[in-house]
């Protein structure tokens, strides 16, 4: 199992592995992709605001319960901290994964209150692989959290990257260029998701739209702020030739957990 930082930053990942049997420690890294079968990945991408919700509560559980309910594969989360005063010295990337059972990895943006501020990966899919790409700073230090994970049911693999882009117009594109350029010799299938601050039509989105599919949301599109959602700024996205097929993807009615609404899709890996 690899675990690397960029090489245009070193940024640290923090990796918690063999939280569970069905995690990374198992003999699921010898499986030989069957290419008689299909694999079916459900994804959630969400915005944690560090735990906080519209209640102004700190409270992991109520994240790790959903996260159970939904029973989901893969969790893509933004703004996690890491050990920082405004949220009691807690690891939350170890937190949640010692309460949902799964494996996780913590990809740092940068220091903040004695601790890191960042994004994090959940899986119940074995973790073979992560890297914390530098991306052009905004007002704040960005990344993209890129782990790579394996099917246990016929060894196919695909990269999630968690999303997070910030700053002004120019800086998210300049942000998206560079993860773009970042990925461009991937073979494995790759989805984007998570927060995008960036609306439909605009640049980042348009950029995208060249190469990447942009999956639908339908009439109920609308992703922040949770409570009273007027925009659309968290995303699906996967590249158009790599044989993936998003089923289904729905936005959950959840007004307080956090300021965003959490975004659940099906996809399968043809």
């Amino acid at each position: 199992m690899t675990w690397r930082s960029s090489p245009r930053g070193a940024l640290r990942i923090a990796v918690l592995m063999c939280l569970s049997l069905a995690a990374a420690c198992g003999g699921d890294e010898d499986v030989e992709p069957s290419p008689e079968t299909g694999d079916t990945l459900r994804l959630l991408a969400y915005n944690i605001h560090h735990g906080e919700g519209m209640d102004s509560v700190i409270d992991l559980q109520r994240i790790a319960d959903l996260i159970e309910r939904l029973d989901v594969d893969v969790v893509a989360l933004q703004e996690v901290d890491s050990v920082t005063r405004r949220t009691g010295a807690v690891d939350q990337t170890r937190r949640l994964a010692e309460l949902t059972g799964m494996s996780a990895g913590f990809g740092r943006f940068m220091d903040f209150e004695d601790g890191a501020y960042g994004m994090a990966m959940l899986s119940r899919w074995p973790m073979v692989e992560a890297t914390n790409w530098t991306l052009p700073d905004g007002p704040e230090p960005r990344s993209a959290l890129a782990v790579k994970v394996r099917s246990p049911e016929s060894g196919r693999e695909a990269v999630v990257v968690s999303i997070h882009l910030y700053g002004t117009e120019d800086e998210r594109l300049a942000q998206a260029v560079r993860l773009t350029d970042h990925l461009r010799g991937e073979s494995a299938p790759i989805i984007l998701a998570g927060d995008f601050n960036s609306t439909p039509g605009t640049g980042v989105m348009e950029y995208l739209a060249l190469g990447w599919t942009i999956a639908p949301k339908g009439d109920d599109h609308f992703t922040f702020p949770a409570s009273a959602p007027d925009r659309e700024i968290d995303y699906i996205v996967y590249r158009p030739d790599d044989g993936l097929e998003v089923t289904e993807q729905r936005l959950l009615d959840e007004p307080v957990i956090s300021d965003h609404r959490p975004l659940v899709a099906t996809i399968r890996l043809k």
